[in-house]
């Protein structure tokens, strides 16, 4: 029972520092510029080192001393985490562009006629070989952390559930099991709340004292401090590491002889052909691949179309939606259970829930809001506007990649104080924030200069938020109720000899076709959709701005 607690306590916190990634992903491609295939791949690449090695490890699971092996693989999973949050402490502070000279820098994206020609790019400063060595320093870290991550989980899953089902008697093996499985779904709910947590800190929280800081976490320029959960997650894993080392080895019974691999194409082949075992893997192949990628950039979407904090949407998908997939899995498994379904019974209640799960999630479709208007970016009023907005800020001389955005008082948003032609910021005294713009001469009311707030205009969509998120949730608990039924499908249609070797390539197969490409399909399609990027060094980085139509609808 102390072996069953350390490994809950182990995969949880293992889901932890996986899990965690997806939830300050949006976080991280702001922080460093990355666009979303990238960080999709940065995402999935911890599949890469598991795929690789999961077969060899099952294989060799009776012949070595597997307690400490899942020690080892905990304490590599444990460096992973810590290797993650290290590009934050290799890295400078975050730049962001300010209205207000600061410690760092003395440019200002207002407007000031008065100074001769174009102020260099704010941006710019970031470009020197040094900058981008640098970043390329951030990524090549953050993959072999991910590949380590990987690589560290192969035998934690494998081993730990053989090892239980040897030693611990047949009536209670199920239960010890299933406590296991129940702290993997709940793991990555706990990522996400992690996250939530972690977001509301600034980035820089170690590096620059509190008053310098003049964001707040609605500003879309907030970065928030990613790496702390990393720290707190690899620390809980090094700490459930150390218990392993002093389990005994207590060899089981069985004998693998070594038939297991002449007959391995026989058996591979035996299980492919099997129509119910292929139909219902390729099943599980398109909802997983639906999973990972909604799981990687769900929180991202949730930003986007109803400009929420990134970590309020880590909250949601923590506290609601993961939920409900729980309810789903539970509440699938109680109807088998109760009701004693024969396979063609199972295949129905698959069939009827996946098709109720579109009819709930095809509205989702039409859940949401236009890209808010942005000058020269989404919206010109006309062509007398668009010769309007060159003039207006024309005699400013912006900096050309300043991103500070504020919102008119005509309710259209600018990228910076100085594409609306603001010459005036004033200062809340007290907390050293902006209250506001004014002077503006790209924002007329009344033939008078315009004001503007600071932040983004917000996509005017907080009322479809609600029912957005009790159908996703709904969706996706009737889709979930399908998971037990597909997996007693495969266990009970192939031979019972083949049974684990089956359960092994059906995950194989979720992996490679599902886990690995997944994040990454997404993160293309997200790619697509976007308007303005943000440049780097001549280099597409971060995306700016969405079409928020075409997001939701890819």
């Amino acid at each position: 029972q102390f072996f069953v607690f350390c490994h809950g306590l182990l995969q949880l916190s293992q889901l932890l520092v996986s899990g965690y990634l997806k939830s300050s992903i949006s976080t991280i491609e702001r922080r460093y510029g990355l666009s979303s295939q990238t960080s999709g791949l940065l995402a999935s690449f911890n599949e890469v080192g598991n795929t690789l090695l999961i077969v060899f490890v099952s294989y060799f699971g009776s012949r070595v001393h597997r307690p400490r092996f899942i020690g080892c693989g905990a304490i590599l999973v444990s460096l992973a985490g810590f290797l993650m949050s290290l590009p934050h402490f290799i890295t400078g502070p975050y730049e962001y562009d300010q209205s207000v000279a600061s410690m760092f820098s003395n440019t200002t994206d207002l407007c000031q006629p008065g100074v001769p020609g174009s102020r260099g790019n704010l941006s710019d400063a970031g470009c020197t070989p040094r900058a981008a060595r640098e970043n390329h320093e951030v990524l090549l870290v953050m993959f072999i952390a991910q590949a380590l991550l990987g690589i560290g989980g192969v035998p934690i899953q494998p081993f730990g559930i053989s090892y239980i089902d040897d030693f611990a008697s047949e009536r209670n093996s199920p239960l010890y099991l299933g406590i296991l499985f129940s702290v993997t779904v709940i793991g990555p709910g706990v990522a996400f709340m992690l996250g939530s947590a972690m977001l509301r800190f600034y980035v820089d929280i170690d590096k620059v004292a509190g008053d310098d800081v003049q964001l707040t976490n609605k500003d879309p320029r907030w970065v928030g401090a990613w790496w702390l959960g990393f720290l707190v997650a690899a620390s809980l894993v090094a700490v459930s590491a150390v218990p392993y080392f002093f389990f005994p080895r207590e060899m089981p019974k069985e004998h693998l002889s070594l038939f297991f691999l002449s007959d391995f194409p026989l058996v591979l082949l035996r299980n492919l052909r099997h129509p119910v075992f292929l139909l219902v893997v390729l099943a599980q192949v398109n909802l997983s691949a639906m999973v990972a990628g909604l799981a990687t950039f769900m929180g991202k979407f949730l930003e986007r179309q109803f400009s929420l904090t990134a970590s309020l949407a880590n909250m949601i998908i923590g506290a609601v939606n993961i939920p409900g997939a729980m309810v789903g899995i539970v509440v699938g498994g109680a109807i088998l259970k109760r009701f004693q379904m024969s396979l063609r019974q199972c295949s129905a209640m698959c069939v009827l829930g996946m098709f109720l799960c579109l009819l709930l999630a095809f509205p989702l479709l039409f859940l949401g809001c236009p890209t808010q208007k942005v000058a020269g970016v989404t919206y010109s009023e006309s062509s007398e506007f668009e010769h309007h907005a060159l003039e207006c800020n024309l005699h400013c001389n912006c900096p050309e990649k300043a991103y500070n955005p504020i919102c008119g008082s005509n309710d259209i948003e600018y990228i910076s104080p100085c594409s609306a032609g603001c010459r005036v910021v004033n200062i809340n005294a007290d907390n050293n924030s902006v209250l506001n713009y004014t002077n503006c001469s790209c924002i007329s009311e009344n033939g008078l200069a315009g004001f503007a707030k600071p932040g983004t205009c917000g996509t005017g969509c907080s009322h479809l938020f609600l029912p957005f998120v009790v159908l996703s949730c709904l969706a996706g608990i009737l889709a979930s109720v399908s998971h037990t039924p597909s997996f007693m499908l495969i266990l009970r249609s192939i031979q019972p000899e083949d049974k684990s070797f089956a359960v092994g390539i059906q995950f194989m197969l979720l992996r490679v076709l599902a886990w690995m490409p997944g994040p990454v399909l997404y993160g293309s399609a997200i790619d697509t959709t976007c308007i303005l990027w943000e440049k780097k060094c001549d280099r597409k980085a971060a995306c700016r701005y969405y079409d928020n139509n075409l997001f939701r609808q890819r």
